[in-house]
Parts: C-alpha cells; structure tokens; sequence
C-alpha cells in the first residue's frame, strides 16, 4: 500500500492546551433533525432498491431545509401558529426496468415516523409541512455507478477527504455524554418538560469545563416561572451528574443562559424544539460522524447524512477514517492518539484511496517505527470494510450524527 503514510502526530493534543471547545447539538436540534431525515430518506430508497431489484440503485439525498414555523407557547399549553417547514431535495434513480420507485411517497413516510419517534410533541401531520424535491439523478453520475455495479467494484462517485480521530478526550466525552443523558429515555420519562431540542457547548480553561446548555423546555408540564425555573435547576444537576461520571475536572453548568426573569423571556416551547419558531436547520451543520463539533480537531465539512452508502466517500471515508484512528487506540497498546485523513479520487475504487495519511501519536516518540507494520495491517483491514460497509449503514447501525 505505497499511498499509505505513517508518520508521528506533531504539535500537542487539545487536551493538552490552555483552552479546548467542543459542541454536541441534540436529537431535536434543527441540523440534527435535517441529518436525520435525509439519511432516513437514504436508507429507506436503498431498502427498497434491495427489495424490488436486487442492489442499491444510484442516489443522493443530502440536502435538506428546515424553515422554523411560528408558535405561541405558555405555560401549561401553547399553540403552534405557522408549522414547520422542511424541504428534501437531491438526486434518486425513481425508474428502473420500468418499475417506478415512490421516491416522494417514501421521503414523507420515512419523514413523519422518524418525526413521530423522536420528538414527543410533535405532530408531524399538523406541525409539519414536508416537500420533497428529489429529481432524477444526472446522466454522468448514474453511468458511473452502472459501470461500478457490472464491474463489481464500487467507484468513488467524488473525490472528497474523510477524517477521523481517537480517543476521545475528557471535554469531548463530556459533551457527548451531558446530551446523551440529557436526551435519554429515563430524563425524559422523570422530567418531561425536558424537550429534544438539545444542544451542548463545553469550553474547558486550564482543567476546569464550563459548559453552556441550551434546552427547550416543554411549556405544558410548567405551570408558572418558579416551575420553569426549578425545571431548569433540574436540568443542571442531571448534567452535573452525567460530567462528573466522565472526569473529576471542576465543571460548571449554565443553562438557557440567555433567559430573563418574566414569561416572554425564557426558552418555553410547545413541541420541545426551536424548530417550530426560534431556529432554522440543514443537514451537514452540526454533529460530524462522532457525534461533536470539534474546532480545535481535524474535520471534514462533508454533510454524511443523507449519501448513498455503496459509493459516496463523502460518507463512507469520514466512517473509515474514524474507524481506522479508533482501531489503533484499541489495538496498539503505545499508541496515545490517532488521526486519520482519507482522500478519494472520482472514479477510482473506493477501497483504494488516493491518499491514506496516518499519524499517531506514541508513548515513545522512538518506538513508532516498530508500530508502523500493525498500524499498517489495522489501517488496510478497515479499508477492506469499503465495499460491504453499505450493510452497516442500511441496517441502522452506523451513527452519523
């Protein structure tokens, strides 16, 4: 594997540094919700391809809009006034051997019940107004998949760059993990008026975590501010707790930080996320593949959600990457941390990158010469996942935001 690049993680870790930010945006976040539904839409169309004619037919269907509606909340009720908006366009086969697919029929069922699943207060027949603008995919695109099917070879359909890294630190563990619990079903189930529009961000100085908690509160379990205020005392011990599982760094927690002190200034909401007045999402702006938003870390700024998963690098090299830098934590017991950047060419099978640069950072900076032969047998056994990575993805089973 000539293309592949071995080399010592120069500079120091973030951790390392006098000052560290990450970002987590929650199930109910409008960029999540966009993400969500683009790929819901991906898998749905690459099921039905299976079904009806055997292998995943050509498209992309990642692009979304979220257009926040209008809504009145209040305590112990509120109306939603202008529903949401949300429009799915991109590319799908929607005829093949004169079968014809039911690209917006699937966009709207796979739509609505992921709606329906995920946030609680929300009706997705009368909060929500769903478009689908999917059109055919383009002649040069579509032949290149084809040539890739006959081959029996996937094609890179871009040429694109993945990135991942591992571990995890103790600000971005705490991010995810303050979310997680936030959204579980056990916080949900003892606090309700805890909505899904969640977003988290973690600034650490020195050895000490702030983090900024944004959350959307449901204004029919509030019966006046005092409730509000003592939902949102609630919602900072809850991440207090979930942080210090993590670390036993000092970490301070403000929640809903821009909140006054009458009814019309707080973060009350009628169907538990900004999406219904505050806020407006699309999908590739918010969580990368691990789940955060990290500044101060490599990232691609490729939107995963919503590509076709036999094909598009744009989605699958960001998965291997991640893969890949993880595989070296785990497997290689000198390794302290791990990047990994993938760079596709069009055209090209997908399993063979154009660039595989690796770099790790060792407990002996001498030592990494004798680690190079398992960080390059680690590296080209996840690569051979490229072409049957499509099953995970199809399945459910690989996150992506």
């Amino acid at each position: 594997m000539t293309n592949l690049s071995i080399t010592a993680l120069a500079g120091p870790s973030p951790a390392s540094l006098p000052l560290e930010i990450a970002e987590r945006k929650g199930t109910g976040h409008p960029d999540t919700i966009c993400d969500a539904l683009a790929e819901g839409l991906s898998v749905a169309l690459s099921r039905f391809y299976i079904e009806r004619f055997g292998a995943i037919l050509h498209h992309n269907v990642d692009k979304a809009l979220l257009w926040g509606g209008a809504a009145r909340p209040a305590f112990r009720g509120g109306e939603v006034l202008a529903p949401i908006e949300i429009f799915l366009a991109g590319r799908a086969t929607a005829e093949f051997h004169g079968v014809n697919v039911p690209v917006e029929a699937l966009a709207l069922e796979t739509s609505r019940n992921w709606l329906k699943d995920h946030l609680r207060f929300l009706d997705p027949e009368r909060h929500v107004r769903i478009h689908s603008l999917i059109r055919p995919a383009s002649p040069d695109l579509a032949d290149l998949y084809a040539r890739a099917q006959s081959a029996g070879a996937a094609l890179a359909n871009d040429t694109s760059f993945g990135v991942g890294f591992a571990p995890l630190d103790a600000l971005e563990q705490v991010v995810l993990g303050v979310e997680r619990e936030l959204n579980s079903p056990q916080s949900k189930a003892s606090h309700p008026a805890i909505g899904e529009d969640i977003k988290v961000m973690g600034a650490r100085q020195g050895d000490a975590i702030h983090l900024t908690v944004a959350c959307a509160i449901v204004g029919r379990h509030i019966a006046n501010l005092s409730g509000y205020f003592e939902i949102k005392t609630a919602i900072k011990a809850l991440a207090l707790t979930a942080a210090r599982a993590i670390t036993r760094a000092p970490v301070e927690v403000e929640v809903n930080a821009a909140d006054g002190d009458t009814a019309e200034s707080l973060y009350l909401t009628v169907t538990g996320t900004s999406a219904e007045a505050g806020d407006d999402g699309q999908v590739g702006r918010g969580n990368r593949v691990n789940g955060l938003i990290t500044p101060y870390r490599p990232m691609s700024l490729e939107a995963a959600a919503g590509k076709n998963p036999v094909t598009h690098v744009g989605k699958l090299y960001n998965v291997l990457a991640q893969r890949i830098a993880a595989a070296i934590i785990a497997e290689v017991e000198a390794a302290e941390e791990a990047y990994c950047y993938l760079l596709s060419q069009i055209g090209r099978p997908i399993d063979q990158p154009q660039v595989i640069d690796v770099k790790v950072r060792a407990k002996d900076t001498a030592a990494l010469d004798a680690l190079r032969p398992r960080i390059a047998e680690l590296t080209r056994a996840q690569l051979a996942q490229a072409n049957t990575l499509w099953r995970e993805v199809v399945a459910g089973t690989v996150p992506l935001w």
